[in-house]
């Protein structure tokens, strides 16, 4: 059986070797790319993302990323996106002050978690509901974040008739969302990528989904 291909959108994030990395141990075709074809082409797209929301808005509008995120999902084709990669998906990220606006997939904001210790930084587990496909066989496992800022609440709502998302949450003195898996687009908080066993057996699930 062929693989399947994935392009991680080159837009300038720091992480893209390692998550590059991390799918071709997954058994996926990986090609790092920002050309529009590529990454149309590709049965999944994964959109990395480190650092502050407003500078990677700003390197994704600037290789018109957003625009191909949009494309890909107006066509029902798969995105995966990581760290601050999933963050963005949502209407807004508010950051040292500074209020950004994201590619507006889902509604909600991205703000600073309410807890004492900041960065989020470390193993952590994860509530997924029974129905996720990303973290079949690793609903119990612990995945690596590192990040301040979060997305608090789920507020989209229910939209008949398509499946309800599927939402899966953890804790850092405070409940915070850490995996959304909705139609073609999925995210994760946490990084996979330095998620060791647990977190290639995710990317695996979702390369099997493509």
């Amino acid at each position: 059986m062929t693989a399947k291909s994935v392009v991680v959108l080159d837009y300038g994030s720091g992480n893209i070797h390692s998550a590059a990395k991390a799918l071709e141990r997954a058994g996926a075709r990986v090609e790092l790319t920002r050309d529009r074809a590529r990454v149309m082409e590709a049965d999944g797209l994964f959109v990395p993302g480190v650092g502050a929301f407003s500078a990677v808005m700003q390197q994704l509008r600037r290789v018109r990323g957003d625009e191909l995120i949009d494309r890909r999902l107006a066509g029902g084709r798969p995105v995966l996106g990581i760290c601050v990669g999933m963050q963005v998906m949502f209407d807004r990220g508010v950051e040292r002050g500074i209020d950004t606006e994201g590619l507006g997939e889902w509604p909600g904001a991205v703000e600073q978690l309410p807890a004492d210790i900041l960065p989020h930084m470390g193993w952590n587990v994860v509530d997924a509901p029974d129905e996720s496909v990303l973290f079949d066989g690793v609903r119990d496992e612990r995945f690596y974040f590192v990040h301040s800022n979060a997305a608090q609440q789920w507020l989209l709502p229910p939209q008949s008739p398509l499946p309800a998302p599927r939402v899966t949450w953890s804790d850092h003195d405070g409940p915070f969302i850490a995996a959304v898996e909705n139609g073609p687009l999925s995210a994760t908080q946490f990084h996979p990528e330095k998620s060791g066993e647990a977190g290639l057996r995710l990317l695996r699930n979702w390369i099997a989904s493509l």
